[in-house]
């Protein structure tokens, strides 16, 4: 009877501890479940489990993640109720940076995050705007930095930073306007780069005229009745004159060629005509002997010529206005046949000692006023007249 009750509460006590696990296990169960904030690239959602680490809860939750993702806290990490789990998605970016194109991996939403994770110049030129999320991209996000670049051009040398992608945006921004024959060192078209120096040379043409004298030619002919060895002028000879028109070429500024285009004569030039005389000159009286000469009639200066013109008559001749003594030098101012004639003594005598004192000195007198008392240096100088 003892053992049926002995037996009877041990069966009891072992249901009881039975009861008692499963009660304690429902208790775990059902105190063993959390909520859970998961976001995605800011996309939260609400996610229920058991699991004890973030791995587990993404694993439960059939999110993938990938190598490059930001998973915050990290997937060791444990997690209790309540917690969120914070998800930034690896994005591929296609990126042209001063016409280079690089791909670039991001978690970031938007072109500004790629902009600041780039540490790009905040005086770039980005064609997309910076708001723009990048799951709406459909291009790639061109960024123009800036680049120094030095302009030479007229005389000057500009310096500026430019984000223009060529030479010809830059030359335009700068406000420099090409001519059409004008010159660069690089191509319009060419990408502007760092340091980059732009040279403009400026090319000028024009046209230029200018004046040239045309000398006039000079031609001779016989006179027969004139005597041998004088000349007459028959027709003075005049200089005439044409125009030329060059094409000129400049090089900034500089003269680099000039090309004749035209030459017209303005004004004719007119040949100067001279006679020249071919009669035969009449042979010189000899020389008389000393005894001749004294007995030789001497035309003395008259006492109506004084002055100057005696006092020179004196140096040069002695005094004598007829002499001639065969040095080619004749009268009482000693003039040579050339100057006689040319001073139109040839309409008194042909030759000075044969006119008289008074048509000699008014011959002088033209003679001076073409050259002074230069014509007589050395009697004049000691005279006191020049």
């Amino acid at each position: 009877m003892q053992n049926a009750l002995r037996n009877r509460w041990v069966k009891i006590g072992a249901q009881a501890a039975v009861l008692t696990a499963l009660i304690l296990g429902l208790v775990t169960f059902v105190g063993g479940g959390k909520t859970v904030a998961v976001a995605i690239d800011g996309q939260s959602q609400s996610v229920s489990t058991r699991a004890a680490t973030v791995a587990d809860v993404l694993k439960d939750s059939q999110i993938e993640v990938d190598s490059l993702d930001v998973v915050s806290p990290g997937l060791d990490a444990p997690i209790a109720d309540g917690e969120a789990i914070e998800i930034k998605r690896n994005k591929s970016v296609q990126v042209n940076i001063d016409g280079v194109d690089r791909v670039v991996h991001t978690t970031g939403l938007t072109v500004a995050d790629v902009l600041k994770q780039l540490d790009v110049d905040v005086k770039s030129d980005i064609a997309q705007s910076a708001s723009v999320e990048l799951a709406a991209l459909s291009t790639p996000i061109d960024i123009s930095t800036p680049k120094a670049v030095e302009i030479k051009v007229d005389g000057e040398t500009k310096k500026l930073e430019s984000t223009s992608p060529t030479v010809a945006e830059v030359l335009n921004e700068a406000k420099i306007k090409l001519g059409k024959d004008d010159e660069l060192n690089v191509k319009p078209g060419d990408a502007i780069t760092e340091g980059m120096a732009v040279k403009v040379t400026r090319i000028e043409t024009k046209k230029v005229t200018e004046t040239e004298k045309i000398s006039h030619e000079t031609k001779t002919v016989k006179d027969a009745k004139a005597l041998e060895g004088t000349k007459k002028t028959v027709t003075k000879g005049v200089d005439g004159e044409r125009t030329l028109t060059y094409t000129v070429t400049l090089r900034d500024g500089k003269e680099v060629s000039k090309d004749l285009d035209d030459k017209t004569v303005t004004t004719k030039a007119v040949t100067e005509e001279i006679s020249v005389g071919t009669k035969e000159k009449p042979k010189p009286a000899k020389a008389k002997t000393k005894s001749e000469a004294k007995s030789s009639k001497v035309t003395k200066t008259p006492s109506s010529v004084s002055g100057a013109w005696a006092a020179l008559a004196k140096c040069e001749s002695g005094g004598n206005w007829s002499i001639n003594t065969g040095n080619g030098y004749y009268g009482g101012l000693q003039f040579s046949a050339s100057s006689w004639r040319g001073a139109g003594g040839g309409k008194y005598a042909a030759l000075p000692h044969q006119a008289t004192p008074a048509q000699q000195i008014a011959t002088a007198e033209n003679l001076r006023k073409s050259g002074g008392w230069g014509h007589w240096p050395a009697c004049s100088s000691k005279l006191g007249l020049r």
